[in-house]
């Protein structure tokens, strides 16, 4: 966050200002509802860690938070996860800036008195090597310690216990910016992903439904970025067609000549291009 802001900060004192698309930082929450949790939690558990897993975790969409109301579906997750993070093994990481800067983060968790560890992957004897993590903390520490909230980047996770499901949403609005959120739901979870939505909706460039975060397709629905500090501009994406929109800057031609005008807008469409006239589409 703080490489992109001074990207952000650089590019407005230019003499002439330019934009910056910057991915900055987002710990893309995983929400696990009720039913889905009572039905799948095993399966759950084991699906969780192999995203987080993914590459050293060193994806920007990596599930870093994981929230669920606590009780014995839950236990059952984490028990599941713990064991999944436990037969990890290390991966290298791609600069010992982005490790030292992992470590740093894992060791803040493991020296939190709001956070327990109940998993650490196998220690790898290279250099750079990322040990996984599996960290639980309640839902009233995680929401009174902004050092729980930030991200570690890398292959470690938060579990946030919440006491119901309006405690759940209380985390949910406390959250910043980010790539991308996500519902673990069964069909009985309808109304608990209902009331989520409008949070999410205005937290996330990207909502989905029992999947991973970390698998991006590009597509021209796809939204690859969110609100600050996930990236520096939420009106558009660094994957899917509507990217071209980072290069283009309207142009109002009025009252000009049609031999003037860009041939794709001339008097009867010469371009043969699908356009708006007036406001309707014209193929």
């Amino acid at each position: 966050r703080s490489g992109g802001t001074a990207l952000m900060q650089a590019a407005q004192a230019r003499p002439e200002p330019i934009p910056v698309y910057a991915e900055m930082s987002s710990i893309n929450p995983v929400f696990l509802l009720p039913e889905a949790l009572n039905n799948r939690g095993k399966d759950l558990g084991e699906a969780f860690i192999g995203s987080l897993t993914m590459g050293a975790g060193q994806f920007c969409t990596n599930p870093g938070l994981v929230i669920a109301v606590k009780g014995e579906a839950l236990d059952a997750f984490v028990a599941s996860a713990a064991e999944a993070v436990k037969a990890s093994a290390a991966q290298t990481m791609l600069t010992p800036g982005i490790h030292d800067a992992y470590v740093q983060g894992v060791d803040g968790l493991m020296q939190s008195s709001k956070a327990r560890e109940v998993a650490r992957g196998n220690a790898g004897e290279g250099p750079n090597a990322c040990q996984s993590g599996l960290f639980v903390a309640s839902a009233e520490d995680f929401l009174s310690d902004e050092a729980l909230q930030a991200e570690v980047f890398g292959a470690t996770s938060l579990v946030v216990e919440c006491a119901d499901l309006d405690e759940v949403k209380r985390v949910a609005e406390s959250l910043e910016g980010q790539l991308t959120a996500t519902l673990q739901m069964d069909d009985a979870d309808l109304d608990a992903a209902r009331a989520l939505l409008p949070t999410l909706e205005r937290r996330a460039g990207r909502v989905m439904a029992n999947g991973w975060p970390t698998g991006v397709e590009v597509c021209h629905a796809m939204v690859h970025g969110g609100p600050y500090p996930a990236t520096s501009d939420a009106r558009t994406t660094s994957v899917g067609s509507a990217a071209i929109h980072r290069f283009l800057r309207p142009v109002c031609y009025q009252n000009l000549p049609q031999g003037l005008l860009p041939e794709a807008i001339r008097d009867g469409n010469p371009a043969g291009v699908s356009r708006l006239v007036d406001g309707k589409r014209e193929a």
